[in-house]
């Protein structure tokens, strides 16, 4: 049995899925998590809150989770294998389905030395897939990976994240599939700019019928100026920008580089939804929230499908 969360309704109902996310803040103040789920809310169909991302310490997914949720949009969990053994991890599952949290992603989590701690221990008990087939076994078997029957098993629509521009290429869709075979009923890209190398992967994806296994939305990243281009191709792994798409902003003025990174975001998204396998979009407005109306309206996909329990 699944979640019957409304990102799961909204993608098996067919419609193009819409989600984004909010990093919580480095400290305690909830009032910014909440501004960022009200520039969110409307917009999207579930909101990812992410987990220390590039290991830098901020308040908690689950917590956060709970802030987006006081706003009316569905949150969606992601945890990272970094940080927490297996007994942690279960526990703050439990804890998250318990608070009304029904989306999750598991992700292995970014090396400590690129965050504020580098002296910090990586845990990695399990690994993301393992993490995986975990949730999967808790809410599918009411069991633990121990055996013990659960009280009450946590109903999580199952996420994963790919990025088909890692090295080598020649394993990402092998490395694909085992996550769909270990449970995963999404899946959520890197942001994309190389479309041609996107367009050969998911080839390779459909060839062995992955496309047809999970739903498969496409990460779109609106870039804000040329510098920013240059800085995430030359210091953020995975990320490949080519260099005629830094062009295009580049040759912008510089007051009228950020629409231009908005025009190119919308026009990757209407190119992505003619795709054969693509079921939706995750808009990563980094710390650009107020711009998600913006882009999500500009490439057609408002207002946001009601599907009913």
């Amino acid at each position: 049995m699944k979640a019957g969360s409304n990102l799961e309704r909204v993608l098996e109902a067919g419609h193009f899925a819409v989600t984004a996310e909010c990093g919580p803040p480095r400290g305690a103040d909830g009032d910014k998590v909440l501004k960022k789920a009200e520039l969110v809310k409307g917009n999207v169909d579930a909101c990812n809150v992410t987990d220390n991302q590039t290991s830098v310490v901020r308040m908690s997914s689950v917590a956060g989770c709970m802030l987006v949720k006081q706003t009316g949009t569905e949150p969606l969990l992601q945890m990272v294998v970094r940080d927490r053994n297996r007994i942690a991890l279960q526990s703050d599952l439990l804890g998250a389905a318990a608070l009304g949290v029904r989306n999750l992603l598991c992700l292995s989590g970014d090396h400590q030395k690129f965050g504020d701690d580098p002296q910090a221990k990586n845990v990695f008990d399990i690994d993301s897939i393992q993490l995986i087939h975990l949730v999967k076994t808790m809410r599918d078997e009411g069991v633990f990976p121990s055996g013990d029957k659960l009280e009450g098993a946590p109903k999580f629509y199952i996420g994963c994240a790919i990025n088909p521009f890692a090295d080598p290429f020649e394993i990402r869709v092998p490395r694909f599939k085992l996550k769909i075979e270990a449970g995963a009923d999404f899946v959520q890209t890197q942001c994309i700019y190389n479309m041609d190398k996107f367009k050969r992967f998911m080839e390779e994806a459909k060839k062995e019928g992955l496309h047809e296994r999970t739903k498969i939305l496409a990460g779109v990243t609106p870039l804000k100026s040329a510098g920013m281009a240059k800085f995430m191709n030359r210091m953020v792994a995975g990320i490949e920008i080519p260099e005629e798409f830094i062009k295009r902003i580049a040759d912008e003025p510089k007051e009228k580089q950020a629409a231009k990174g908005i025009e190119m975001c919308i026009e990757q998204i209407q190119e992505i939804k003619e795709m054969e396998g693509i079921a939706g979009v995750h808009v990563m407005a980094i710390e650009w929230e107020e711009k998600l109306n913006e882009i999500v309206g500009g490439a057609g996909l408002l207002p946001r499908p009601m599907v009913e329990q």
